[in-house]
């Protein structure tokens, strides 16, 4: 990987903004799947996640935060991130209607609305992340060429790890 002179920090959020998926658990257990949502209008530095009333990570975090971690890999946008923070819960109508999404509706009856409807936010500290500018086409063909080749490839990008 090449080392890029701009903002390491800038591209992981610009990245975060467009992921949907990852697996977000507390330090001490199983990792489970969880769709994550930047806020890109506000850059407030945190991940929310919407969830229901019972589930296990709400009922862990909601008497306080605790360390989490949360996994991301998304070729699309480029990022492969194991993330640590503190996980949390938030009562906020307005960031619930911000961060809501159609995954959402899927899950709750009566959309944002349903009274079993909770925010988690988790603020990440550290992370070990792998940032690429290739397209996905590019990334395939170096990959198969440096297995042909056994060579290096040639992808533009940083890897490394990141205070957040």
């Amino acid at each position: 990987m090449k080392d890029v002179s701009h903002d390491i920090r800038s591209d992981f959020w610009d990245a975060m903004e467009d992921v949907t998926e990852g697996m977000l658990g507390f330090d001490d257990g199983h990792l489970i799947p969880m769709s994550p949502k930047v806020r890109d209008d506000v850059k407030d530095g945190k991940i929310w996640f919407i969830t229901v009333k019972g589930n296990g990570l709400y009922e862990g975090a909601k008497d306080g935060g605790k360390p989490a971690r949360l996994v991301v890999s998304d070729r699309s946008e480029g990022i492969w991130a194991d993330i640590r923070g503190v996980l949390s819960t938030v009562d906020n109508k307005d960031i619930l209607e911000d961060v809501w999404s159609p995954f959402a509706s899927a899950w709750l009856d009566d959309g944002k609305d349903d009274p079993d409807a909770r925010l988690l936010c988790f603020t990440p500290s550290v992370a070990e992340v792998t940032l690429t500018d290739d397209n996905p086409v590019k990334f395939i063909y170096e990959m198969a060429k440096g297995a042909l080749t056994d060579s290096k490839p040639d992808l533009d990008g940083w890897s490394g790890e990141i205070t957040l």
